[in-house]
């Protein structure tokens, strides 16, 4: 497997992805209007040994009190989850976003999932956000975060999703 950022040739590889991780077009749809709309900060691909796209991972702009992105979606084709993909993918996310002087990556997910590569919801808990909740964690690429407390919104195409 190999990692790399995505290309304009992936578009409807990366969509197809998307689609078949989730069984449903609406998370492809954002990626793609995230991207329209010049929100999306860090793209990522998976390649197999034939170079097709297997996964994918966007994290995009968020407004937050620090320079913060959010971490969706995260995709892998069905028949590659649980091999690795997913969780190399979301480690290369987090040091290319800190490589490029972002101070933390939000993330709604699965909290057991997430949490092994540092994200957490305690440390979310004090931001406000349509989606607070034990499910909202955040990553502090600095190491602490610079502020605790405050509201945070995900982009505008994130309000389209059900």
């Amino acid at each position: 497997m190999h990692l790399r950022a995505e290309q304009p040739a992936d578009r409807a590889a990366i969509h197809a992805v998307v689609t078949a991780a989730f069984g449903r077009v609406d998370e492809a749809d954002l990626v793609d209007r995230l991207r329209e709309e010049g929100s999306g900060v860090v793209s990522l691909v998976s390649l197999d040994a034939d170079a097709a796209v297997t996964g994918h991972v966007l994290l995009s702009r968020m407004d937050a009190p620090f320079r913060a992105l959010g971490l969706a979606p995260l995709s892998v084709l069905p028949a590659r989850q649980r091999s690795g993909i997913g969780s190399q993918l979301v480690r290369a996310a987090l040091q290319y976003s800190k490589d490029l002087g972002w101070e933390a990556v939000f993330v709604l997910g699965d909290p057991q999932y997430y949490g092994r590569f540092g994200f957490n919801a305690e440390h979310a808990s004090g931001f406000s956000s349509p989606y607070a909740g034990p499910h909202l964690m955040i990553h502090a690429l600095t190491g602490s975060l610079p502020v605790s407390a405050g509201s945070i919104a995900y982009a505008r195409p994130f309000a389209s999703l059900g």
